[in-house]
């Protein structure tokens, strides 16, 4: 590919060499007071069959879905995203939280509704018509020291107390053995789920990844920024065929899958940050199948 710029006719796209690098790196994005979450270690079905060790005794393990919303934590007197940033939540909304009780959740609306969560939550202007349909589905006490099973006693008496319906507890279950946790994740997946949290009973919340917490997807996701564009065969023809995009890890490698039609006449902007499904890596050790997801407008949609 040459560093020479074409439009194609239908989508007015442009075509640029895959060797372009953008600056700007979208991915440590983070306000100065975020909070300091604990996050998930990331699991494939595939590599959770050869997890020596960690998956001995799957009873020790609490597991819930993995909602596909916006993270957020009450800090006690906010609501605030992954990054720090206000969430800006009718007051009726705020008002049903604690007074200086700590809850780490998701603001979710239903699976297939990323989008609705993402446009109401991320607005500066809240709409009460659309914030009826998010709720915060809560899932630990960040500033308890007890161990996790603990700590899911305590929430579920709270959220008892609370009495919302648009503040849940994350249903939790347990499971006796690897393959009634694979069984599960196979329905969950064919249910349009995006995957499993497992978390250790005895796990103490902490900042960061812990192998107490895991994340089991069928595939794995990650997040690139897109450099370029290839344009389309047959019938997408002066239509995006593919995108080129550049990693956190400066890999450049090309998505041409996953896109609808409405993507290909409106693909993702150069420079904007997509998310992707794989699963594991070719020989170059670069993602292999690659299948776009969405685009993300910001570090905490």
């Amino acid at each position: 590919m040459t560093h020479s710029t074409r439009i194609f006719p239908h989508s007015g796209l442009t075509r640029l060499a895959a060797s372009i690098s953008l600056m700007i790196s979208p991915f440590h994005l983070q306000a100065a007071d975020a909070p300091v979450l604990m996050k998930p270690a990331t699991l494939d079905s595939e590599q959770l069959k050869h997890t020596n060790g960690l998956m001995d005794d799957i009873t020790a393990y609490y597991v819930s879905e993995k909602l596909d919303g916006i993270r957020a934590r009450w800090t006690g007197t906010q609501l605030v995203t992954r990054t720090g940033n206000l969430i800006h939540a009718p007051e009726w909304f705020l008002a049903a939280f604690p007074q200086h009780i700590a809850l780490d959740g998701e603001l979710w609306a239903g699976r297939h509704q990323f989008q609705r969560v993402t446009t109401t939550v991320l607005d500066h202007q809240p709409d009460p018509v659309q914030w009826q349909h998010i709720q915060f589905m809560a899932f630990d006490l960040p500033d308890a020291k007890g161990p996790f099973e603990e700590r899911l006693h305590q929430l579920s008496e709270l959220i008892t107390r609370i009495d919302r319906r648009f503040i849940q507890l994350v249903p939790q279950r347990r499971y006796t053995s690897l393959p009634e946790l694979e069984s599960a994740l196979d329905t969950l997946t064919a249910n349009q789920g995006e995957g499993l949290i497992l978390q250790h009973q005895h796990n103490r919340y902490q900042p960061g990844r812990s192998s107490q917490l895991l994340k089991l997807k069928h595939f794995q996701d990650a997040e690139a920024i897109v450099v370029g564009y290839e344009e389309g065969q047959g019938k997408y023809e002066g239509l995006m065929g593919s995108v080129w995009v550049l990693t956190a890890k400066n890999q450049k490698f090309k998505i041409g899958s996953g896109f609808s039609d409405a993507d290909r006449e409106n693909p993702p902007p150069l420079g904007s940050t997509i998310q992707y499904r794989y699963s594991g890596y070719t020989s170059h050790g670069l993602p292999r199948f690659a299948r776009y997801l969405r685009q993300r407008h910001s570090p905490d949609s």
